[in-house]
């Protein structure tokens, strides 16, 4: 299903950015409406969340400064090209927005749509782009989408138009799959946290990363998306998990 062909009952706020879905959004999971209208009903806990991803991602921004230069000098230093890969990715309310990552691929071999999903031991990957990727600091630039207000330290993955899951189209797979873009997408999320993460090859995994994102959004407060963080930090603190 196009999110073109979504028809409209939660008022969404619309914005400059281009707009994929109409300026209002309807699923049916479980057709239950109620939950939705609730789950994005609860303006101090949005607030909340707004203010801690500006906090937080400027204050890593300026802390980190020195370390994402001495990165950009490293992928610099091993190949050729720009020192950012940008890609557009779905957004809240079904935008496109554009969003940025170190880049970690030859520049002759990189997939600019995205569809192509990275595997283990990919040749396209550089040496210093296998370390970032398994670190997760290849998503460190993604610290100014959040502060630009079009991603969220916590929310869904954010997911590039076309995304393939078990060899279809993730909302041929999944019924409602744009419901997950109710809220705007995170840096990690419920999904992540419970290892639901890397190619999504298998109905299985891919099922469960969409009912992870439903219940993030259906559960969300404040705390919740920093226990997420917590856990996170935990995870890739043991041992990054990317690759």
């Amino acid at each position: 299903m196009h999110p073109a062909d979504i028809h409209s009952v939660i008022a969404l706020p619309s914005g400059g950015r281009q707009q994929i879905l109409p300026a209002k959004v309807v699923t049916s999971v479980a057709g239950d409406r109620d939950w939705k209208d609730a789950a994005l009903q609860k303006p101090l806990n949005f607030a909340a969340k707004r203010l801690l991803d500006i906090c937080v991602s400027a204050t890593a921004l300026i802390v980190l400064l020195p370390f994402l230069l001495a990165i950009a000098a490293a992928i610099k230093w091993e190949s050729a090209g720009p020192i950012f890969f940008m890609q557009d990715r779905w957004g809240r309310s079904g935008r496109l927005i554009r969003i940025f990552k170190f880049r970690s691929m030859r520049t002759d071999a990189c997939d600019a749509s995205g569809v192509a999903q990275t595997r283990p031991n990919d040749p396209r990957v550089t040496r210093i782009g296998a370390f970032l990727r398994k670190t997760n600091l290849d998503e460190l630039p993604q610290l100014i989408n959040i502060l630009l207000g079009d991603m969220s330290l916590v929310g869904p993955r954010c997911h590039v138009p076309g995304m393939l899951a078990a060899g279809m189209l993730y909302e041929e797979l999944v019924k409602d799959y744009h419901i997950r873009h109710l809220v705007r997408p995170g840096l990690t999320g419920l999904a992540q946290l419970r290892g639901y993460r890397g190619p999504t090859d298998r109905e299985d995994l891919a099922r469960a990363r969409f009912d992870s994102d439903v219940e993030y959004i259906r559960s969300f407060n404040i705390w919740m998306d920093i226990k997420i963080l917590v856990g996170t930090l935990v995870k890739e603190v043991r041992g990054g998990t990317g690759f």
